[in-house]
């Protein structure tokens, strides 16, 4: 393609995604080029994918939504992913990915508080409908893949709306859920967030995404899908992980580019050894991690693999100044994930509000203006909670060494990662503490050598109850009836006191310094 060719498909392709319409510009390039591949052999052409997006985007406007309203998405990794994703996007609608792993209480919560008119679902989701029934604000409930009492089929649905561009279309917006430390999850609410244009790092005769992780969370959502598909590249989506299985895509579909969480690489490199020189990787070009530290040995072992392919992250839902770091940087200064990109674009703190010197560590504040801005939806509180001065914190804890590189050293006691997925451990508090044997309850992240951290919760008893065994397995089967399964305690030790602040607050820190007593973490 000459230059002044990829000028103008830069130019056309930005005032298309200005609009929400970037995957027209590729149903008029490449209309039958394969844009999004289940493994099990169901496909989206880009003509295919933009079709779909106008009949979902006339649906929404003839249930009168348009700006302002919002859209609710419960859906596994399929094509009518991204096709509900890019038919919100061009009628000016905020749409909320939820999580389809939480009970059908906590899925309901989403929906109501994101004030979502419409809930596509997919049918395999067994706590859809109970989710759904306790919504009585939803004007339009469409099943996906299947038939929900109460619901409207898909492809009916869609069948009666013409797959032509729509007119006057406006860009709408994504709004995820990041669970607070204190209760419910909050709506990352970023109306004016800046929204990736033309990537030229892109080679658009070659490239293909690989999807491994659920298109709901941020990244997936963000790089896998989003950003490929707006650039015409296509992604293969993963249903579940299956480490052999991931080789054998990336050499099946001769993947080039994929985001990856540290569990995964460490699940990888614990296949036997004759299984993973079995396949093909060398069409890997950009490999892409973050939401949890990796371990150094860990990293290593796969850019000796993988080859000096991995790209680092640091960032959130919440956006910021987003650091990155190749794999030739962070072999010359191992465990780093960036160099700061401007003088002000982070700072460390400490707790008196003073700017540490280098190498000393802190709260890491980012600028809030870089990435448009953000709120947390309907929670004035929480969002001031966490401002200082046109900056933000995420929660962690860090220092910039002499070169101006970012080193974490640990997170906010409140918060437990385990296998690249966020915890907040008063949600599983908030549960475990009505069960009638509970006095009071501390939930902490331990150690794990693959995950990271696992759940483990700290029981006081009420008085007139033994610590048996039987009364753990029995409070974690309230646990089981009550919380999403990866936030269930994976273990319970119990305590005849739990420390507490003189204004009541649990001191989660002294609780979990034991278990990391000789460990690297978080003060």
């Amino acid at each position: 393609m000459s230059q002044a060719s990829v000028g103008d498909l830069e130019a056309r392709l930005n005032a298309a995604i200005d609009a929400g319409m970037a995957p027209a510009v590729w149903a008029q390039l490449q209309p039958d080029k394969l844009a999004v591949h289940e493994l099990n052999g169901r496909t989206r052409t880009f003509g295919d994918l933009n079709a779909n997006a106008n009949r979902i985007a006339c649906l929404l406007r003839e249930q009168g939504l348009g700006p302002g309203d919002s859209v609710a998405l419960l859906c596994s990794n399929r094509v009518e992913f991204a096709d509900v994703l890019f038919g919100a996007l061009r009628v000016g609608v905020r749409m909320s990915p939820v999580n389809w792993h939480l009970t059908a209480d906590e899925i309901a919560y989403i929906i109501d508080n994101c004030e979502a008119k419409a809930l596509f679902a997919d049918a395999d989701v067994a706590t859809a409908k109970a989710a759904a029934d306790q919504c009585p604000n939803l004007k339009l409930k469409v099943a996906i893949g299947g038939d929900l009492p109460g619901f409207v089929g898909y492809e009916v649905a869609l069948a009666q709306f013409s797959a032509a561009d729509i007119e006057d279309p406006i860009r709408g917006y994504t709004m995820l859920y990041s669970s607070g430390t204190t209760g419910r999850p909050k709506g990352v609410h970023k109306p004016q967030a800046v929204v990736p244009g033309y990537d030229k790092t892109y080679d658009r005769e070659t490239d293909v995404h690989l999807c491994t992780g659920p298109a709901y969370h941020a990244a997936p959502l963000a790089g896998d899908v989003r950003r490929a598909l707006t650039n015409g590249v296509p992604t293969v989506l993963m249903d579940k992980w299956d480490s052999e299985l991931v080789l054998k895509t990336i050499e099946d579909f001769k993947i080039t580019r994929g985001h990856f969480v540290p569990i995964m690489f460490q699940r990888l490199l614990a296949l036997p050894e004759e299984v993973r020189q079995r396949y093909d990787l060398s069409s890997l070009r950009k490999i892409t991690h973050g939401a949890a530290p990796c371990p150094p040995e860990v990293k290593q072992a796969i850019i000796a693999w993988w080859g000096p392919v991995l790209n680092e992250y640091y960032a959130g839902s919440e956006g910021g100044v987003g650091f990155v770091v190749s794999s030739e940087e962070w072999l010359r200064k191992p465990g780093t994930v960036g160099k700061r990109p401007a003088p002000h674009a982070a700072r460390i703190i400490d707790e008196a509000g003073n700017e540490c010197p280098t190498g000393v560590a802190g709260a890491i504040y980012m600028r809030l203006d870089i990435q448009g801005g953000f709120d947390y939806f309907k929670d004035d509180d929480k969002t001031q909670a966490n401002r200082r001065d046109g900056y933000f914190t995420m929660g962690d804890i860090g220092y910039f060494d002499e070169d101006d590189y970012l080193f974490l050293t640990g997170r906010n006691a409140e918060t437990i990662i385990a296998g690249g997925v966020n915890i907040y451990p008063q949600e599983v508090d908030n549960e475990l503490i009505k069960h009638p044997a509970v006095e009071d309850t501390c939930t902490v992240g331990v150690p794990h050598d693959e995950r990271g951290e696992e759940v483990r919760a700290v029981i006081q008893l009420k008085a007139g109850y033994e610590p048996t065994e039987a009364l753990k397995q029995e409070i974690l089967a309230f646990a089981h009836a009550n919380l999403a399964k990866f936030k269930i305690p994976r273990q319970i030790d119990f305590a005849t006191s739990l420390p507490r602040s003189e204004a009541g607050k649990i001191q989660r820190n002294k609780v979990r310094a034991p278990y990391w007593e000789g460990r690297a973490r978080a003060i």
